[in-house]
């Protein structure tokens, strides 16, 4: 939690929340799986708060990132960095963290369970084609029970770029691409990158076409967006050491899936 913008001579109720949050993310059992130490989900959440009330309400905005480890390799790959800017709570000190995925019960503890669920979606989408599933599920109750709430973020008609539609479009067979792209891009081009780079890379390559499929559908999709721009500079990265051939086949599909980092695309020609 960061609280640089806030102006108060005692922010103890930041401690406490903070506190409160750390054991509400970590304490509690998300799934029936067992993991590892060595296995759990590297990601972060970090709420910078922007305005008090000097009360109970808040306003905030959410980074959240995730990212999953590359076989045999010390590389952690990028598969969300977002920031979400429609986070306002109402918070009292020492209260209770309660959560029930089909009943709203608080903005805070449903905005974190519902990152929750959608990182463990992603995450698994990552390792299984379409393994995530459950795990989106989940997140479309809690999208639901929110829904009935005053809060924004939750709701269809108030954007087309909220947690409504990140859910969405994850369970939407019309989009299933992006999740084809998760799984072969991690475990079928990555993983394998270093037994042999040159089949990695090409079988990257021709993952873009999920997201060329979905841009021709779609052009505007929220998730394609968010998918896109935590890849940017890998991608750079990966093609950068591609065949002539290749890179130019790499820029082509990446202007068209990612138009507006046209120039940071164009590096892969330069290397």
């Amino acid at each position: 939690i960061n609280t640089d913008q806030i102006e108060a001579s005692d922010k103890s109720v930041f401690e406490v929340m903070q506190r409160s949050v750390i054991e509400f993310m970590n304490a509690r059992k998300w799934t029936n799986y067992n993991f590892g130490v060595e296995e759990r989900i590297d990601c972060t959440i970090l709420i910078t708060f922007s305005e008090w009330d000097g009360s109970d309400r808040f306003k905030a905005n959410i980074n959240l990132v995730l990212k999953r480890p590359v076989y045999n390799s010390s590389y952690n790959s990028t598969i969300l960095n977002y920031i979400d800017r429609e986070f306002s709570i109402v918070y009292a000190m020492f209260q209770s963290m309660e959560f029930n995925p089909a009943v709203y019960t608080s903005n805070l503890t449903s905005v974190l369970a519902f990152y929750v669920y959608m990182f463990l979606g992603m995450d698994f989408d990552s390792f299984s084609r379409y393994g995530g599933t459950p795990f989106y599920e989940e997140a479309q109750m809690i999208v639901n029970a929110a829904g009935n709430s005053n809060v924004n973020g939750w709701k269809p008609y108030e954007s087309q770029k909220n947690r409504y539609w990140m859910v969405e479009n994850m369970l939407n067979a019309k989009y299933a691409p992006l999740r084809d792209f998760l799984y072969e891009f991690h475990r079928l081009g990555l993983d394998k990158m270093y037994e042999d780079p040159d089949k990695g890379r090409a079988t990257i390559l021709k993952t873009l076409d999920y997201l060329e499929h979905v841009k021709r559908d779609r052009p505007n999709l929220f998730m394609l967006q968010l998918i896109s721009e935590a890849k940017i500079f890998e991608f750079i990265n990966i093609f950068s050491g591609a065949s002539p051939q290749e890179k130019t086949e790499a820029v082509n599909k990446l202007k068209f899936i990612d138009p507006a980092n046209t120039e940071k695309y164009d590096d892969i020609l330069k290397n």
